[in-house]
């Protein structure tokens, strides 16, 4: 910085005034500053700042092993967010276990992070988090709208009613659901409001059936559905894909002879034959959500401790009336 400073002919203070973007910069004197710069090839040593600063600037991310598209979006979003707000990410994953999850969190906060947002769809990932208590700000993503400590959502239980309401307000009383994989909470929460608003109707949900949010497992759950069933809500589009696939190769039509309802609003949903109904989820912001909350909490702001988003019903092709 002292080099910048000699070569501009200004203080080293007003070089990192103008590295902190502070008004009150001549602007031809921040031009001969950024112009040293860049002839000297000057890069900021954030370990210098940070020992003067007490920060980092920087939040962790703890990511999911599987390559989820919605929490893959999530975190991504959140980086960009991070960068516009000036703040710097650094991102690991684990699985969901206590041992992996505790190491993710010692290596992040070994890298002098100020603030930790974590990809929490386990319960596990949860108590490991409280367990740990790393003492920073920590914010939960994907929680489902659970009231986990600060958290940035979607409300999986209004997207559940979407969805249900949508099939039920057709006609349909013989609705069954295909569920995610039962470790995780966002697919627990939509199995429990299938079942509830099945409920709040006066009708007998049908059996459930497992699946493990994959096409595949979607293609083998179409084979094992009810024969009275008129209609089907999937925790997920990929699984509604392959259960397109699958009464595709039977001969069956679709909507016609079963409507389908998928969830998260894929890249691809827009494109199954017919098109996908299902439920938006807002995964990129929940990341931006993510941020706002971070920068509260590190100025200490007050803020709500959950933040939950709205999902959004998306008809296309999928669904209508059951056959008389």
């Amino acid at each position: 910085m002292h080099d910048v400073a000699a070569r501009a002919g200004v203080s080293h203070q007003t070089v990192s005034r103008v590295l902190n973007d502070f008004e009150g910069i001549r602007p031809e004197t921040r031009e001969r500053v950024v112009a040293a710069i860049e002839q000297l090839g000057y890069r900021r040593n954030l370990a210098a700042r940070a020992l003067v600063t007490g920060r980092t600037q920087t939040i962790g991310m703890i990511g999911p092993v599987v390559t989820d598209i919605g929490p893959l979006s999530t975190l991504h979003a959140l980086e960009r967010s991070a960068r516009a707000a000036g703040l710097h990410t650094i991102m690991t994953s684990t699985e969901a276990t206590a041992a992996q999850v505790t190491e993710a969190f010692e290596f992040l906060l070994g890298r002098g992070i100020d603030a930790l947002a974590v990809a929490a769809q386990h319960q596990e990932i949860m108590d490991a988090v409280e367990a740990v208590n790393p003492g920073i700000p920590v914010v939960h993503l994907l929680t489902g709208g659970q009231p986990v400590g600060a958290a940035a959502a979607i409300d999986q239980n209004a997207g559940v009613r979407l969805a249900m309401e949508h099939l039920l307000d057709l006609g349909h009383t013989r609705i069954q659901h295909v569920m995610g994989p039962q470790t995780y909470q966002e697919a627990l929460l939509r199995r429990d409001a299938y079942e509830l608003v099945m409920r709040e109707r006066g009708l007998e949900p049908l059996p459930l059936l497992a699946g493990d949010w994959t096409a595949d497992s979607g293609f083998e759950a179409a084979a094992s559905l009810d024969p009275s069933a008129s209609a089907v809500f999937f925790a997920n589009d990929q699984m509604a894909l392959g259960a397109l696939h699958y009464l595709t190769e039977s001969g069956a039509v679709v909507p016609r002879d079963l409507s389908i309802v998928g969830f998260d609003d894929n890249a691809e949903a827009r494109h199954t034959v017919p098109p996908l109904t299902t439920v938006r989820q807002d995964f990129a912001g929940v990341g931006r959500l993510a941020v706002d909350i971070v920068v509260a909490m590190l100025a200490r702001d007050p803020l709500p401790s959950t933040q939950v988003l709205a999902p959004e019903l998306i008809v296309r092709y999928t669904t209508a009336p059951p056959r008389s």
